[in-house]
């Protein structure tokens, strides 16, 4: 549910417009902070304040520099575990559709229905046994109380382990694309299974036979019987909740997605009755009857025609995946005479096995959710920031959170069905039960919430006291649920990278750490936040001055280091507002040269692990992650996190 779309809110808060840190326009330009910083921490905390962290960071203008070779560790850090999951799981689909594709090959179990049907048969079993393992493995990444306890939880004490959680989402997508690839191989090799139904009908084995006589219309087969009717149906959903999960029908109407997906319910309800109708049959008597040997009281009638694949030499069939001696296998099974004619009997539908559990489990999540979310909560005040972004204070009795975590709103008077994400920029604490979100107004279910929150929307109305509780609709929150910037406090030294509106995720973080920051592993924070428009600084301008003035005052000013960058601007010189003179000696003109700022936060923290933390556009995600995967020369590994957005 990590969205982003000209018609919705962004990921927990981040909108589509979020790009508003995007790199775009005018290339870099000089003006404040034009130069350089020393790299002295006595002259530049002198001369910067807490801008040092150890040591400044350099702010010069854009120029070409040698492109950072690939570092086999960092790679390793950053990519190991999440391609040694993924090798696994290959391995697994791979390994399931060999050993059913040769057991319904080879099997003797089912030798006379592969005569009938072919390798139509062998395809459909192997291409189903990988549907039955990613249609259980798909939902556990959508269980957020399982991925948020274990996040959390002391029993998952790596940081590794923990930041494979992060890849959930895009577990999530693979499963899914590897259910419509093996989906339509699944059906193109059924459609096959159907036409030999039909044609190769014998009234030896009726129990065998789908079709009801020779030349049967295999139309009739896919519409008529309860696997074929079911089987069309879920070709049908699955095709809508793959088309609509394509980037562009999210990024031109999330609504389509959104209600599409939800078609996965109806979907494992077909699939449940799909895998009940028992058309395919095995042979039950192998004993009393080998497969292809001679019954002295079965006597073919003349005018009952003989389907052609029965009238080949048998194959090799025998108990043994591979028989050894093909000779010993016709003397034993071929050469003799049945005791009585071949039963068949249909399998126990093994999909319930794989899809009972996480399925279980998956509802048991909702359910729990539906109960915990059932209560609404206080509204304390809803305050208007500049370029339409909307904060909402909120209080809910035993509401616990951590920074960097998110929560799903639903307002029944926006919108009876709709619920987004937001990440928490305030989280509650022992002292204070307040906790807070910013929302970014881009879309229609956000202009309605925004109608029903502010009295006079239109006006820049600034804070609206309690007296006005009266008027506020209800609002339910569901969560918190884990994200990957949780971990950036448990880095010693950590980057955290914020484009427009995706610095919601690090306020949370910020206002942790002026509440008490020394009780936390962090020792030294980078933050870089780029914006397109000036006024969106004051976002959170207050909040970087308090922690700013508390650190001074406590003697830690190389704490954090703030660099401020307006993207975007028309020559003018500009500054954040008068009383914020302590960011706007931080702001600068241009866009982040990435690699000098990685080089020098590697050179200022020799031997370190650093954390590499972002939430805004993707064209900066994938500087910032290469750069995360190269090689640098003191030593210095950054791990990269992500926080979904799409």
């Amino acid at each position: 549910m990590l969205r982003a779309s000209r018609h919705r809110p962004g990921p927990r808060g981040q909108s589509r417009e979020a790009g508003e840190g995007q790199q775009g326009g005018g290339g870099r330009k000089e003006g404040r902070g034009r130069g350089r910083t020393s790299l002295d921490p006595q002259r530049s905390s002198s001369q910067t304040g807490s801008n040092s962290a150890g040591c400044s960071l350099k702010r010069c203008p854009r120029r070409g520099t040698r492109t950072m070779a690939l570092c086999g560790k960092s790679w390793l850090a950053n990519e190991g575990s999440k391609h040694l999951c993924l090798l696994f799981w290959f391995s697994l689909n791979v390994g399931l559709f060999w050993k059913t594709f040769l057991l319904y090959y080879h099997g003797p179990q089912y030798y006379y229905l592969h005569q009938m049907l072919g390798l139509g048969l062998c395809i459909s079993r192997a291409s189903a046994s990988v549907l039955n393992v990613n249609c259980s493995l798909i939902l556990l990444p959508m269980c957020r109380i399982l991925l948020a306890f274990l996040r959390g939880s002391q029993k998952v004490a790596s940081r590794k382990t923990r930041r494979l959680l992060d890849k959930s989402k895009t577990f999530h997508v693979t499963c899914g694309v590897t259910i419509c690839v093996f989906s339509g191989l699944h059906v193109a090799a059924h459609l096959v299974n159907v036409l030999n139904f039909s044609m190769n009908y014998t009234e030896e084995f009726l129990a065998l036979n789908a079709a009801s006589y020779r030349g049967e219309d295999p139309r009739k087969l896919l519409f008529t019987t309860v696997p074929g009717l079911t089987g069309v149906l879920m070709v049908l959903v699955l095709f809508l909740m793959c088309t609509a999960s394509t980037y562009a029908i999210r990024l031109s109407d999330y609504d389509i997605f959104w209600y599409t997906h939800n078609l996965f319910f109806v979907f494992y309800v077909l699939l449940m009755v799909h895998v009940s109708g028992g058309v395919l049959k095995y042979q039950i008597n192998l004993e009393e009857h080998p497969p292809g040997c001679f019954h002295p009281n079965t006597s073919l009638q003349e005018d009952i025609p003989v389907p052609g694949s029965f009238e080949e030499p048998f194959p090799e069939y025998s108990p043994e995946a591979f028989p050894p001696e093909p000779e010993q296998f016709v003397e034993k099974n071929f050469v003799g005479i049945c005791t009585e004619e071949p039963k068949f009997q249909s399998h126990f539908p093994e999909t319930w096995l794989w899809i009972s559990g996480p399925l279980c489990l998956y509802c048991a999540e909702r359910l729990y959710r539906y109960f915990r979310s059932n209560k609404p909560v206080t509204i304390v005040s809803v305050i208007s920031h500049p370029c339409n972004v909307l904060e909402l204070r909120m209080r809910k009795e035993n509401f616990k959170a951590r920074p960097g975590q998110y929560i799903i709103l639903h307002c029944p008077r926006a919108s009876a069905l709709e619920s987004h994400p937001f990440t928490l920029t305030m989280c509650p604490t022992d002292t204070k039960a307040t906790f807070g979100v910013h929302l970014k107004i881009v879309g229609d279910w956000t202009e309605r919430f925004q109608d029903l929150l502010l009295l006079h929307s239109r006006q820049n109305t600034e804070i609206l006291p309690n007296f006005h509780q009266r008027n506020y609709p209800k609002v339910y929150v569901d969560g918190p649920f884990g994200s990957p910037s949780e971990e950036s406090l448990n880095y010693e030294v950590s980057l955290c990278v914020a484009g427009g509106i995706g610095v919601t995720p690090f306020a949370s973080i910020l206002n942790t750490l002026l509440d008490d920051w020394q009780c936390y592993k962090l020792r030294r924070l980078y933050f870089i936040w780029v914006c397109r428009e000036i006024q969106s600084f004051l976002w959170f301008a207050d909040l970087l001055c308090m922690l700013h003035n508390k650190l001074w005052q406590e003697n830690r000013p190389d704490y954090i280091n703030i660099q401020l960058y307006l993207s975007q601007t028309d020559g003018i010189q500009k500054t954040i507002g008068e009383k914020y003179q302590v960011l706007n000696s931080r702001l600068l003109i241009g866009r982040p040269h990435w690699k000098l700022l990685f080089d020098e936060i590697a050179k200022c923290n020799r031997q370190k692990t650093v954390g590499v933390f972002y939430c805004g556009p993707n064209e900066i995600s994938k500087v910032l992650h290469k750069l995360s995967n190269s090689n640098n020369s003191y030593g210095t590994r950054f791990e990269y996190n992500k926080e979904s957005f799409s």
